[in-house]
């Protein structure tokens, strides 16, 4: 189960690495800007990566679901407060977002087993 969340991890830095050094100042920005939306402020991380989360489930974008689920687990969310999140995501969202509900469980799961080794 640890390979889905290196293959993610690895896979993510190698292209975000290529992306960078391309140096386009839209894609350095949009970069620089996501990073900062998600530092403290009025609202914690946690809560932050929770909004994240929903509205990436929502939008049914996987990369970005994983993204915040790890970024989430290391923030200490429970598995109770990622359903109940995940939970209002499916709701917002419908039954379109069903499997990216399954695959989100799928890498928490993941997520759980690596914490435990």
């Amino acid at each position: 189960m640890a390979d889905i969340i290196n293959e993610f991890n690895e896979y993510r830095s190698k292209m975000n690495e290529k992306l960078l050094a391309d140096n386009n100042k839209i894609v350095k920005r949009i970069f620089n800007l996501d990073t900062n939306a998600y530092a403290p402020g009025a609202l914690d991380v946690k809560t932050k990566e929770l909004l994240g989360l929903v509205a990436s489930a929502v939008l049914r974008c996987d990369d970005c679901v994983k993204y915040h689920l790890e970024t989430s687990f290391k923030e200490g969310v429970t598995k109770e407060e990622m359903m109940e999140a995940m939970g209002i995501a499916t709701l917002v969202g419908g039954t379109i977002v069903v499997p990216h509900l399954r695959r989100a469980y799928e890498f928490w799961e993941a997520l759980e087993e690596t914490a435990t080794k």
